[in-house]
């Protein structure tokens, strides 16, 4: 299953702070087109001036009758508009400055606070930090393992969280693979958190953790994630170099041998869906798919978290075919989404990834319900 968590779900209080890339007034915009026409109309604007889309994640992946999000520069703002109205497509402007937005969710950053927060966002050498004491403070239930290096050479710290020794059933969790989507890695630590807090106490989660393990990777696009505190929020690549392009990183959701680079991925170094020059070319998914391929006898499910939408999806998204496993895999996600909706009343959607929001290949999901072959 890939569990999306909502994008602002953590509480900030506004700070400022220092980024080489700002967004002083830059906009952004959601619209939803009503036809053809219209879905062409983006597409061509798309390619007439740079928009950052948000959702869904490219150009490509634009259909009638969607949500279309995306980021439009200050001295694009402008024209934008006039070409909207021009061809009648109705829009809401979500942020009308986002740099003000953005100071909100750093919380000072390194400026202003020391210690690791639950409830606002943490620079990475905070979850590092983090990953050690809470290893250290519960030496029966947390153990800290590095997985592997980035290809900036940071480690890539795993938790395995439970109380169970020996060849017993594993739920492996990815957070972060998207660097920008920050809820992600707040959300892995937050598990954890509430994991050794509640053992013993609740009786679902110390059930949990009787019967199983769980390997937790808080951030898995570690340098990205890095590069979206120093120098641009909304990086969603790692950071390794392209040969015979200027161009860095690559989509480490688009990097794994599931159907690679034939749908919802690009050839191109310099889109933000860049694939990659072949699976598993990024350091990190190397480390994660080798992780994967040595306890593949005890590791039994794998979530994904992404962020900026209430879906709760499973394999496959290279294609409209169902799973195997499609009725067991549905039925599972519609008792988390009823759960959802009567313990908080958000309204989750389910289903298939392809045909829930669109085909995309090469994702760590597809990937991992294939056991990893």
């Amino acid at each position: 299953m890939k569990f999306i968590v909502l994008f602002l779900g953590l509480l900030v209080r506004p700070q400022a702070v220092s980024l080489t890339r700002r967004f002083e007034s830059e906009k952004v915009f959601r619209v939803v087109p009503q036809n053809e026409t219209q879905v062409n109309f983006l597409k061509v604007l798309a390619s007439d001036v740079q928009l950052d889309f948000w959702h869904p994640d490219s150009v490509h992946h634009i259909v009638i009758g969607t949500e279309v999000d995306f980021q439009v520069s200050l001295h694009l703002a402008n024209y934008v508009l006039m070409k909207l109205e021009q061809n009648e497509l109705q829009y809401e402007v979500l942020f009308h400055n986002l740099q003000e937005q953005i100071e909100k969710q750093f919380d000072g950053g390194n400026y202003f606070r020391k210690m690791h927060s639950y409830t606002k966002y943490n620079d990475w050498e905070k979850i590092v930090a983090w990953t050690e004491r809470i290893a250290r403070n519960n030496p029966k239930m947390v153990s800290r393992i590095e997985m592997g290096k980035t290809s900036e050479g940071r480690p890539m710290y795993l938790l395995k969280v439970g109380k169970v020794t020996g060849q017993k059933k594993v739920i492996f969790m990815e957070c972060g693979i998207h660097a920008r989507e920050w809820i992600s890695p707040a959300f892995c630590q937050w598990f954890v958190k509430q994991a050794t807090h509640t053992y013993g106490e609740d009786k679902v989660m110390t059930k949990l953790l009787d019967s199983m393990n769980f390997y937790v990777l808080p951030v898995f696009n570690v340098d990205g994630y890095v590069w979206t505190w120093t120098n641009n929020r909304f990086w969603r690549k790692n950071r390794s170099n392209n040969s015979n392009s200027d161009c860095i990183g690559t989509d480490l959701n688009r990097n794994f041998k599931a159907a690679w680079s034939t749908v919802g991925a690009s050839d191109k170094p310099c889109n933000e869906i860049y694939c990659g020059t072949s699976p598993e070319s990024e350091p990190e998914t190397k480390e994660l798919a080798n992780f994967i391929r040595d306890h593949l006898d005890v590791i039994k499910g794998y979530i994904s978290f992404h962020s900026y939408s209430q879906l709760l999806m499973f394999p496959y998204g290279y294609t409209y075919k169902l799973a195997p496993n499609h009725d067991e895999l549905n039925k599972v996600a519609k008792g988390a989404v009823d759960a959802l909706a009567t313990v908080y009343g958000t309204n989750y959607t389910y289903g298939p990834i392809a045909e829930t929001i669109y085909l995309s290949s090469g994702s760590s999901l597809d990937w991992a319900s294939r056991r990893g072959h």
